[in-house]
């Protein structure tokens, strides 16, 4: 989520040639204009407003991840047997963990634009993937296959949202961006978890028409950002412009993610934050939904989840964005909103792990059975959790740093540190670890990456972030 422009000394805007669909200029290191810029008027203003550009990047994730997320949500994606789809997370998010290191970078060098469209065409192939298997059972390698590429594609398209959705936003806007893109992002798996709910009510496993559904829209995903504007062309709601960058060389970009970690070192106590930011969902989709549920009930409780997710996007972003309170009370604000909920959610789900093991299922709890209404009231308060952490994360970064190829990197130390974490717990499910320690570890992850993010906030996030003081200035440091 980041910034971006090139300025001269004395802060003239420099407008590079070639601004096509290849090379926009969103992503490297670079102070941006002082001047004031008058906003475009009429449906050249309406475009290139920094809003509409944030509601074409959640249309963007909403038929892409989103889509993902109702497919995996289901737990098992949409399986009986949870094993296959553990493994494909498993190689999905050891590739997403490679790519998104390297990934800030890359985005810099192409553009988000082009960035945005190749990472989005893993989603599609994998959703793909799962129509196969549906078809030939013996096509679970393919299954696990397509989940490598989507990581890879995956890595590259978070990135490039991310350096975008902070690079779009004034400094008082930037919860209010990332609330309006998780709340659209998350209506892709809403609307997906809607019609897998309505064509697989009295099914025992998801139909084939479910995976082509969301087939196309995924397809009609990966044409989105050739739609979008140009950042270089967009000036934010204070008259600043949404900067253009310099063009830095692939070696100058690489070491750019050591200098980011020499500059701004406070970035390693959220590691274990990012570590765990996609942890909590192997015991959630496949250890809760998909063990005790029926696909009917499956499909109604990914429904209410990323329903939730809205509201608990929403609300976080709302109470990180009061202008009333000053930025480093709500910071603490916002963690002290997450421990609480961290403890709720896990005091409570406690109660209904202790009574069950992975040899001990034999009846699937479906909607009309009295104890379904507080397990899917507490599949809610997961949703709600999730949102929040995944927003707050975002906003610390953010209140770190306007620095845009600083933020890229903060985006892809984020998304490869999440995959990471993510990769070794799906791992995990699919060699049938108890369902108690993974609980338990979910658990208490958490609870450390708060921990160790707690410093950080309190010695490096204060009420304004300077551009040119935090800059990478990656060119005058190190030339290629």
């Amino acid at each position: 989520m980041t910034n971006a422009s090139g300025s001269s000394a004395g802060g003239a805007y420099e407008h590079e040639r070639g601004h096509g669909f290849g090379y926009d200029g969103d992503g490297a290191s670079a102070a941006p204009s002082l001047d004031t810029h008058p906003q475009p008027r009429g449906v050249k203003g309406l475009y290139y407003n920094p809003v509409v550009q944030v509601y074409f990047l959640g249309f963007v994730c909403f038929m892409g991840p989103g889509l993902f997320n109702a497919l995996t949500g289901l737990g098992g994606g949409g399986r009986l047997d949870a094993t296959t789809n553990s493994n494909a997370n498993s190689a999905l998010y050891a590739t997403f963990a490679v790519a998104a290191f390297f990934a800030g970078s890359i985005n810099n060098v192409l553009g988000s634009r082009l960035t945005l469209l190749i990472g989005s065409t893993g989603y599609a192939l994998y959703i793909g993937s799962y129509l196969a298997y549906n078809i030939h059972p013996n096509a679970g390698g393919f299954v696990i296959g397509a989940g490598a590429v989507l990581g890879i594609c995956a890595g590259l398209l978070w990135t490039a949202q991310g350096s975008l959705m902070l690079a779009y936003p004034t400094e008082d806007q930037k919860g209010k961006f990332i609330g309006i893109f998780w709340s659209i992002f998350n209506l892709g798996g809403v609307v997906g978890a809607a019609v897998s709910l309505g064509n697989n009510f009295d099914n025992t496993v998801i139909s084939n028409g479910t995976y082509i559904g969301f087939i196309a829209l995924t397809g009609i995903g990966v044409l989105i950002p050739l739609l979008m504007a140009d950042p270089a062309r967009m000036v934010r709601a204070d008259g600043s412009r949404v900067v253009l960058p310099r063009h830095p060389s692939w070696r100058t970009e690489f070491y750019g993610l050591w200098v980011t970690l020499r500059t701004d070192p406070w970035i390693v106590l959220l590691f274990p934050m990012f570590f765990t930011s996609n942890w909590f969902y192997t015991w959630q989709f496949n250890d809760y939904n998909a063990a005790l549920f029926t696909i009917r009930a499956r499909a109604l409780n990914n429904l209410v989840y990323w329903l939730s997710q809205i509201l608990g996007s929403v609300s976080i972003g709302f109470l990180l964005d009061q202008r009333g309170l000053s930025r480093r009370f709500r910071a603490f604000a916002g963690w002290l909103v997450l421990f609480v909920m961290i403890f709720v959610v896990h005091i409570w789900a406690y109660f209904y792990q202790r009574d069950y093991t992975r040899e001990s299922i034999t009846h699937k709890i479906d909607i009309h059975e009295g104890a379904y209404v507080s397990r899917v009231w507490l599949y809610i308060f997961c949703g709600l959790l999730d949102a929040m952490w995944q927003t707050t994360a975002y906003w610390f970064m953010g209140a770190m740093s306007n620095d845009p190829a600083k933020l890229a990197n903060f985006s892809g130390f984020y998304k490869s540190l999440q995959s990471a974490g993510a990769a070794g717990i799906w791992r995990a499910d699919a060699v049938k670890i108890p369902f108690m320690d993974i609980f338990i570890s979910t658990w208490v992850l958490l609870v450390a990456g708060l921990v160790f993010a707690l410093p950080m906030i309190h010695s490096r996030v204060t009420d304004t972030s300077d551009v040119q003081d935090d800059s990478l200035s990656v060119s005058s440091s190190f030339s290629p």
